[in-house]
C-alpha cells in the first residue's frame, strides 16, 4: 500500500489514489481448449489447447508537475508466469525508459523519476517484456502500452495579440461592438476546467463592457463625445477554471479611440469683421480674412464660405484656404473711392459634409457681417481707351496730326496730366506727342511698304506726382498710296527653238506691285513705242494680269543672232498710274524634234557630230587623269632606284663635323666653366676681341704631302681655314677663343697649333710617338710636315 506523505495536498493525494486504483494490474487466466472445460478428452479425441494470454494491464496515468520526495508509482506489471520459484525479469523500453520511467525488474513496478509537464509531452509509448533472469531469453513477446500525463491547472491564460487598439465612432449607441480580444490557455481543454476561460472588465467602466464568453467589447454609455474625451484605456481579464475561485488569470489592455463625426457646426470667432482696403488694391489681391472654427477634425471640419448679401455689383469674392480653412476675401473688380466708400457684406460658412443626425442637430453653418471701408489713394491717370487705333497716309507730310489720346486724374483733386511717348516703342522717333493735349504728330515720313503698322506706348503722368503713371497702346496704321510701279515678278529668261513655229508661246510674263490698292491690282502690258512693229515678237494679254510672248516667224538662227532683248512696259491702275519698263531676254537654242532645248551656245556647231560639250569635257578629264598617273608612277620609280648610301670617296670629307670649342687640360674639372678656363694671360691686359675679326693671321704650313692613307690633312685644314676667314656670313672670329687657356701642368703641353705662327716653326714633334698608339698617327703627320720644310 502507498503511504501518504504529510506534505502532499489533499486534492493531489486523491488524484493519485484514483490513478493507482484504476491502474492496478490484474491477471486474466484464459482456459485452454474449446467446448466444456470440465469434460476430459475422450478416447480418440485430439487434445486441443489455446495459448494463454501471459499478462495484461490497464492504461496508466501519471500526474504532471508532481514533485514529491520519492519517485511516484505509475503502475505495476504482472504476468501469470510469475509463479513461485521461477526466476523472471521485467524489461522496459520505449520513450523515456531508463531516464524518465524506471521498472523494478523483480516486481514490475513502474516509477516516474522526473517531474513531468503535460504541455511539453502529453503521453509516452513504452514496451514491456518478460525475460528469463538467468538466460535473458524472452519468455513472452513484447507488449506496448501508453503512460498519459494527467493535466493540472498550471498555466494562466495569455493574450498573445495584446495590447490591442480599437476605434469606434463617437455618439455610437449602447451595445455597439468595438473589438474582440482572444486569450489562450496551454492546459488540457478536455480534462476538467483548466482551460475554460471567462472574461471580465477590470478598467474602463462605465463606458465599455465585455461579453464573458466571446470577449467582445461593446459601448456601455450613451453619448460618448470625442470633443470631450477622445481616448479610453480598457483592461480586460481572462480567468480559467470557469472563473471560479483558485483559477489562474491574465490581463490585457485595449486602447479605444473615438473617431470623429460631423456633429459640430462651424462657428465664426466674431460676429462682425471690419477691413480697410485702399482703392488702388490690384484685382485678385487679398483684402481680408475671416475664420469659422469647427470642433470636428478632418473632412468634418472643412467649410466653404459664400457672400450671401451686400455685393450686388460683384466687387468681391471669398474662397477657402485649404491649409488654414480661412475665408480669403479678394477683389473681383477695382475699387473706386470716389464712387463708393463702404461695403457691408454678409458671409456664410457651411460644412462640406453634414450629418444632422449626429447629435447636435440644427443647421451646420454660421454667418458673420463683414464691413469694408474704402481708403482713398492717389491714383494714376486713366486713359479714355486702353488701346487707340489711328490711321495716316504714307505720303503725309511731317507734323501732320495723326490723332489725339486723352487721360484724366480720377482723384477728387483733379491734377493736370502730361503726355509722353515711350521711346522704347519708337526707337526711330517717327512720332511726336503734345505733352499738354495728347495730339500725336508725324516726325518722319512713313512708307507702308516698309512697315504697315506702328505700335507705340503713350504714358500719362500727373503734374503734381510724377510717380503716378499710366500707359496706353496706340496702334497706327499706315494707309497705302500708289507710289510703287509694277515690275516683273522675276527676272525672266526665255528660250526660243530654232525650229519653232510662228505663233509659238515663248514665255508667260506676270508682274507684281508693292502697293496694295483697295480695288486690287490690274496691270496693262505694252511694247515700248520703238518696238511696236517688232518683226520677231509680239505679246498677247491673258486677261489674268499676265501676258504671253509669241514668236512671229520660224527663221531664228543662232549663227545669225543668239540673243534678243524685248522691252515691255507694265502700268498699274492706281491714281496716278505708275509704270516701269522691264526687259525680257530671249535666247535662241537648238532643240530636239520634240521641242526640248539641247544647246543654246553657238560653239555647239563646231563640235563633232554626235558629241556634246559635256562629253568632250569628260574625255579631256580622263586624259588628264591618265597623264597624272603616269607622271606619279615614273617619279616613284626614280626615287626607288636612288642609292641610300653615298659611295664617292670625295664626299667623305663633307661628313667631317667641326667643333669650335676645345676642352681644357687636366685642370678643367668642370665642363664649360668660364671662370676656370679663363686665360691667365688676359691679366696682363691683352684680351681677344669677340666682336671684330682677329688681326692675327695664321700662316698655313708649307707641307703638301699626303699622309700614309693618301689624305692630305694639312691642305684640307688650310683650305677650310681660308674659307672660314673669307666667308662674309661667318663670325668674324673663331669661337675657340672662348677657351684660350687649356690649363697648366700638363706633361704634353698645349696640343693646339693655332698659336704656332707666333713662335718658331722649328718644333720637334717626335715626343708624340712616345705617348702611345693613340698619338702615333698625329706624330707621323707632324713629322712628315717637318721633314718637308727641311727639304
Amino acid at each position: 500500500m502507498w503511504r501518504r506523505s504529510e506534505e502532499m495536498p489533499t486534492d493531489v493525494w486523491m488524484s493519485l489514489l484514483l490513478v493507482w486504483i484504476t491502474s492496478l494490474p490484474y491477471v486474466s487466466t484464459i482456459p485452454v481448449g474449446g467446448g466444456d472445460a470440465a469434460a476430459g478428452p475422450g478416447e480418440g479425441q485430439r487434445l486441443l489447447s489455446r495459448a494463454k494470454r501471459g499478462w495484461v494491464w490497464n492504461q496508466m496515468f501519471v500526474l504532471e508537475e508532481f514533485s514529491g520526495p520519492d519517485p511516484i508509482l505509475v503502475g505495476r506489471l504482472h504476468t501469470d508466469l510469475d509463479v513461485g520459484g521461477k526466476r523472471i525479469k521485467y524489461v522496459l523500453a520505449g520513450e523515456g525508459a531508463g531516464t524518465i520511467f524506471a521498472i523494478n525488474e523483480l516486481t514490475g513496478d513502474i516509477h516516474a523519476m522526473k517531474r513531468l509537464d503535460r504541455e511539453e509531452k502529453a503521453e509516452y509509448t513504452l514496451t514491456a517484456q518478460v525475460i528469463n533472469a538467468d538466460t535473458d531469453e524472452p519468455l513472452e513477446p513484447p507488449s506496448e502500452f501508453i503512460i498519459k500525463v494527467q493535466d493540472i491547472n498550471d498555466n494562466p491564460p495569455q493574450f498573445i495579440e495584446g495590447p490591442y487598439r480599437a476605434a469606434v465612432a463617437e455618439m455610437s449607441a449602447v451595445g455597439t461592438p468595438v473589438t474582440r480580444v482572444t486569450a489562450t490557455d496551454a492546459d488540457d481543454p478536455v480534462y476538467g476546467n483548466s482551460a475554460k476561460l471567462v472574461y471580465s472588465i477590470l478598467e474602463g467602466q462605465p463606458y465599455f463592457s465585455v461579453d464573458p464568453n466571446s470577449a467582445t467589447i461593446k459601448i456601455a454609455l450613451h453619448g460618448m463625445d470625442r470633443e470631450m474625451r477622445e481616448e479610453y484605456l480598457v483592461v480586460i481579464q481572462a480567468k480559467d477554471m470557469g472563473g471560479h475561485m483558485g483559477g489562474l488569470s491574465g490581463t490585457t489592455t485595449v486602447t479605444v479611440t473615438l473617431t470623429d463625426i460631423n456633429d459640430n457646426p462651424p462657428k465664426f470667432s466674431k460676429s462682425l469683421y471690419e477691413f480697410v482696403i485702399r482703392e488702388n488694391l490690384p484685382v485678385g489681391q487679398t483684402g481680408g480674412k475671416v475664420k469659422a472654427n469647427d470642433r470636428d477634425v478632418g473632412e468634418n471640419a472643412k467649410s466653404t464660405y459664400n457672400i450671401i448679401e451686400g455685393d450686388e455689383q460683384g466687387v468681391f469674392e471669398i474662397a477657402t484656404d485649404p491649409q488654414t480653412q480661412e475665408g480669403i476675401l479678394r477683389l473681383k473688380k477695382a475699387l473706386d473711392f470716389e464712387s463708393r466708400r463702404t461695403y457691408t457684406l454678409k458671409v456664410e460658412a457651411t460644412n462640406v459634409q453634414s450629418e444632422p443626425g449626429g447629435g447636435a442637430g440644427g443647421p451646420f453653418k454660421d454667418t458673420a457681417t463683414v464691413k469694408i471701408v474704402v481708403e482713398d489713394a492717389d491714383e494714376p491717370p486713366v486713359f479714355s481707351k486702353a488701346v487707340y487705333t489711328l490711321e495716316v497716309n504714307e505720303n503725309a507730310p511731317v507734323n501732320t496730326v495723326i490723332g489725339t489720346v486723352g487721360a484724366r486724374d480720377p482723384d477728387s483733386s483733379g491734377s493736370q496730366v502730361r503726355y509722353f511717348i515711350d521711346r522704347h516703342t519708337d526707337l526711330e522717333r517717327q512720332f511726336n506727342i503734345n505733352v499738354d493735349d495728347g495730339k500725336i504728330t508725324l516726325a518722319k515720313p512713313l512708307d507702308r511698304e516698309t512697315d504697315m503698322w506702328h505700335n507705340i506706348t503713350v504714358t500719362a503722368t500727373e503734374v503734381r506726382n510724377h510717380s503716378q503713371i499710366s500707359r496706353a497702346v496706340v496702334a497706327i496704321r499706315v494707309m497705302d498710296i500708289n507710289d510703287n510701279a509694277p515690275e516683273f515678278a522675276t527676272e525672266y529668261e526665255a528660250f526660243l527653238c530654232e525650229n519653232g513655229k510662228p505663233g509659238q508661246v515663248i514665255q508667260t510674263v506676270s508682274a507684281v506691285d508693292r502697293d496694295d490698292p483697295i480695288q486690287g491690282h490690274y496691270f496693262e502690258y505694252r511694247l515700248v513705242p520703238e518696238m511696236l512693229n517688232n518683226p520677231n515678237f509680239t505679246i498677247k494679254n491673258n486677261q489674268d494680269n499676265s501676258i504671253s510672248v509669241l514668236a512671229k516667224h520660224d527663221t531664228f538662227r543662232r549663227q545669225k543672232q543668239e540673243m534678243y532683248f524685248l522691252p515691255i512696259v507694265v502700268t498699274d491702275n492706281g491714281n496716278p498710274p505708275m509704270s516701269s519698263t522691264n526687259t525680257l531676254t530671249i535666247r535662241v537654242c537648238g532643240c530636239s524634234k520634240d521641242g526640248i532645248v539641247q544647246s543654246c551656245n553657238v560653239e555647239a556647231y563646231v563640235l563633232p557630230i554626235g558629241l556634246s560639250m559635256g562629253a568632250l569635257i569628260a574625255i579631256l578629264a580622263c586624259i588628264i587623269l591618265l597623264l597624272v598617273i603616269v607622271v606619279l608612277f615614273v617619279t616613284l620609280r626614280r626615287h626607288k632606284n636612288e642609292p641610300l648610301i653615298i659611295k664617292d670617296d670625295e664626299d667623305v670629307r663633307e661628313n667631317i663635323i667641326r667643333y669650335d670649342d676645345e676642352g681644357g687640360g687636366e685642370e678643367d674639372t668642370e665642363a664649360f666653366d668660364i671662370a676656370t678656363l679663363q686665360n691667365p694671360d688676359g691679366v696682363n691686359g691683352y684680351l681677344p676681341r669677340k666682336d671684330i675679326k682677329p688681326d692675327l693671321q695664321f700662316m698655313p704650313r708649307a707641307g703638301h704631302h699626303s699622309g700614309p692613307n693618301g689624305v692630305d690633312v694639312d691642305e684640307f685644314i688650310n683650305v677650310r681655314l681660308h674659307e672660314a676667314d673669307n666667308d662674309p656670313t661667318a663670325p668674324p672670329y673663331d669661337s675657340i677663343q672662348i677657351y684660350g687657356y687649356e690649363g697648366r701642368g700638363s706633361v704634353a703641353g698645349s696640343l693646339s697649333s693655332l698659336e704656332t705662327a707666333s713662335s718658331d716653326s722649328d718644333q720637334n714633334y717626335d715626343y708624340l710617338r712616345e705617348w702611345g698608339p693613340r698619338f702615333r698617327r698625329l706624330g707621323e703627320l707632324y713629322s712628315v710636315g717637318e721633314s718637308d720644310r727641311e727639304t
